[in-house]
């Protein structure tokens, strides 16, 4: 056995997995990071902020910004970031894609975020901009994020995560192929990966011994949608390859006039997901906060997280 293996993966491999809860008091509260998305808007800048300000007592690992399809939020999110690195106790984490410029404006991008004291990026490949059917390199640009996260090597020295996917890209032509491009990313010089969402924890679990099967010793840290709209998070899951599972269509079933319940209901589903993670060896999640903190915010407290004082 590699001693070097994270925690995660090393209790993981030398344990049994577990298939039922402790009572909440035998479990630590876990390391969280949460990631936001830039507004579009006053209105919506507003919102993102009072989530900020709402979540940061406590005390994240990191929090994420997002990157737009074709590089569209550039300029907001470079302005979020770099104000969540003046403004608050945070540490900001900027989304960096290949799509929609040239090596060099990606590399401008990076060094402006480490003049302004940034220095975690999530290196990412990117969507296609909007109308196009599929992913084509820009001319002269990062091919694949794999190639983005050596040019970051270059200039400088960020932590650098990247994305992963326990039910295969999309866009992969076989789970085989899905994390041999993994492999490459943290080869290339990632710290971590972030999986997308997922509901089954059998799939994270499954895929983190597949990762160690493969070599993979970063952490693999789980990435937790809280399910405020179920609906809305079925479809999106049609186009991005996350499977649902019938009983969380049961859970919500009837629900779709009665958002206060929802959000009851999502809480509880969210904390328990977790929950049975920690249970078997996991203990940081990042969760997809959709710019509200309410609902990550009680979730949080649910698993023992709390406003920590300052200093």
């Amino acid at each position: 056995m590699d001693m070097a293996l994270p925690g995660t993966l090393q209790r993981w491999l030398t344990g049994p997995r577990v298939a039922s809860l402790p009572v909440p008091t035998e479990m630590p509260p876990p390391k969280l990071s949460f990631e936001f998305f830039p507004p579009k808007n006053e209105a919506l800048e507003t919102a993102l902020w009072a989530a900020i300000r709402r979540l940061e007592p406590l005390g994240p690992r990191f929090v994420s910004v997002t990157y737009g399809a074709g590089g569209t939020t550039r300029t907001r999110t470079h302005e979020t970031v770099a104000r969540l690195a003046k403004e608050t106790s945070l540490t900001p984490a900027a989304h960096l894609t290949c799509v929609g410029a040239t090596q060099e404006e990606v590399d401008e991008v990076a060094r402006d975020y480490m003049a302004a004291g940034v220095r975690h990026i999530v290196a990412l490949r990117g969507d296609p901009p909007a109308g196009a059917s599929q992913y084509t390199p820009h001319p002269g640009g990062y091919a694949q994020a794999e190639d983005l996260v050596r040019g970051l090597r270059r200039i400088g020295d960020f932590d650098i995560s990247v994305g992963a996917y326990p039910e295969m890209h999309p866009a992969a032509a076989s789970a085989d192929m899905d994390l041999d491009f993994l492999k490459r990313k943290i080869d290339a010089g990632a710290t971590r990966a972030i999986t997308q969402y997922f509901f089954d924890t059998d799939v994270y679990l499954r895929f983190i011994d597949r990762c160690a099967a493969a070599g993979i010793t970063v952490p693999i840290v789980p990435g937790i949608l809280p399910v405020s709209n179920f609906t809305q998070v079925k479809k999106f899951s049609a186009m991005c390859g996350a499977s649902v599972p019938a009983w969380m269509g049961k859970l919500f079933e009837g629900l779709e006039e009665d958002a206060d319940t929802r959000r009851m209901v999502a809480a509880v589903v969210a904390a328990e997901q977790v929950r049975l993670l920690q249970a078997n060896g996991v203990d940081e999640f990042h969760f997809y906060t959709l710019n509200r903190a309410d609902l990550t915010y009680a979730i949080a407290h649910l698993l023992g997280a709390r406003p920590q004082k300052a200093a």
